[in-house]
């Protein structure tokens, strides 16, 4: 295929025939020309060219260049596709207004018919939905068509999506009156739900409030429709949604949308505290989730340590808290006052707080073997016991203390490249230990590539003020 043929067939997405097309490449590649010159570069007969080039001044593309003999010359391509464009514009808002007289008369026509079906489907409905464009579909009218009201609940990442999704509609709707409010968690970054809302519409215009818990996803209507998601995974337009118009179940759902707007956080007074981001960090961890803590006071140890342990505590799972810096008793004591119940805790087995010298560094002496196989055991201990999983943490000073730093090195790492026990670690450093190492830069690079992530508690020794995560690179 030629490369003048490569390119008509481009333009017939412009609304050019073939031959048309190839007519115009033609007049472009030669410039000025008469149809005879045209036919024999296009390939066309001329007296095709002669048909095609009245259309092509028809369509604004190829002037007449008056003189003798009849010329022709073509607009420059950037131009002619402009102007080809604005014809299929024009063309397209010439049939959606004839689709849209076609339907006021249809609907006048068979007003009877369509009243009489109205009569019979004035029950309520319930239809599943698992097309993802059929549910944006659906959703987008229904935004469209809200008079009074949207209310939507959902996790902050789908809110987002949906924003944006359906932000046109939105705007509209705001411009309408409609009263747009959200129910939804917040995310990490306390502005990233507000700066997407405001990008479309006024600061007026919506009420976004934070809960901790969206146990639901779903958006209703004006109290009268409602979109669900019915898969606990995804959000709006992600998953088989469910359509209702069931007054019963609309009503219900509004309700409980209420009682939860009511005691939510609006976003405007809300505001993680140190405490809450730790929380949330802390909470996020996986089995098989790898974190280092560097921290620099005992307080901002414990804080983070504590909060740790606790949370698996409380959902069902089993913690190993193993001491360097201070002995097993004074950690027990400063748990209690923590608000850990630690005797209740040990009785049961879910709780233990090790000295190193029971796991890491055996009668002066450690082995990566032996400590992997200790980890090996304690889990298959816990899970024996009816443990949800296992989560530990370590001291790691004495390892700097008894001078195995590059044997620390090679610890991490293997626990971190090989480890296949779905237990959760973080490994707590104080930095002025590691301060006191040679090399400590190269050291800590080293941890830090050994981790998945990494927590860092700073220098304020009251709170973890500057607690914060990274990813480790």
């Amino acid at each position: 295929m030629s490369h003048l043929e490569d390119g008509a067939k481009m333009l017939s997405d412009f609304g050019l025939t073939p031959c048309e097309a190839k007519v115009y490449l033609a007049v472009v590649r030669l410039g000025p020309t008469s149809a005879s010159r045209i036919s024999k570069l296009a390939g066309v007969r001329r007296e095709e060219v002669y048909r095609t080039l009245p259309r092509l001044e028809k369509a604004g593309i190829v002037d007449r260049v008056l003189g003798r003999p009849v010329k022709v010359k073509a607009l420059p391509v950037e131009d002619a596709l402009s102007l080809l464009i604005e014809h299929k514009k024009e063309e397209l808002q010439k049939s959606v207004s004839e689709l849209s007289a076609k339907k006021d008369r249809f609907l006048l026509s068979f007003k009877s018919e369509i009243q009489s079906t109205d009569s019979r489907e004035n029950g309520s409905h319930f239809v599943l939905i698992s097309e993802k464009e059929a549910i944006t579909r659906r959703t987008a009218v229904l935004a469209g068509k809200a008079r009074e009201s949207i209310d939507l609940a959902d996790s902050s990442d789908y809110v987002i999506r949906f924003i944006f999704s359906y932000a046109e509609a939105l705007k509209k709707a705001s411009g309408r009156g409609v009263r747009f409010r959200i129910l939804t968690d917040c995310p990490d970054d306390e502005n990233a739900v507000p700066r997407a809302l405001e990008s479309f519409m006024p600061r007026n215009s919506f009420n976004l409030r934070y809960h901790e818990e969206i146990p639901s996803r779903y958006v209703i209507f004006d109290g009268k429709e409602s979109m669900i998601t019915t898969s606990p995974g995804g959000g709006l337009a992600e998953s088989n949604t469910l359509w209702t118009d069931d007054a019963s179940l609309v009503m219900l759902m509004q309700r409980g949308f209420e009682d939860q707007f009511r005691s939510a956080t609006d976003c405007k007074d809300f505001h993680f505290s140190a405490s809450d981001k730790l929380a949330r960090v802390l909470k996020g961890l996986k089995p098989r989730d790898h974190a280092i803590l560097v921290y620099n006071s005992p307080e901002v140890k414990r804080e983070a340590l504590f909060t740790y342990i606790r949370y698996g505590l409380e959902r069902g799972e089993a913690a190993k808290y193993v001491c360097s810096e201070e002995t097993p008793s004074e950690i027990r004591k400063a748990m209690r006052s923590f608000g850990v119940n630690v005797e209740e805790y040990e009785k049961t087995g879910a709780l233990d707080v090790l000295h190193y010298t029971s796991i890491y560094i055996r009668d002066g002496k450690f082995t990566i073997p032996d400590v992997m196989n200790s980890w090996d055991n304690y889990y298959r201990e816990a899970i024996a016991m009816g443990f949800k999983g296992l989560r530990v943490t370590g001291e790691m000073s004495c390892f700097i203390e008894h001078k195995l730093v590059r044997e620390l090195l090679e610890y991490e790492q293997a626990l971190h490249t090989t480890l296949d026990i779905p237990i959760t670690a973080i490994c707590a450093y104080n930095s002025q230990a590691l301060g006191r190492i040679d090399n400590p830069i190269d050291v800590y690079s080293e941890l830090v590539k050994a981790h998945g992530k990494l927590l860092f508690a700073g220098s304020d020794t009251r709170t973890s003020e500057r607690m914060e995560l990274r990813k480790a690179r």
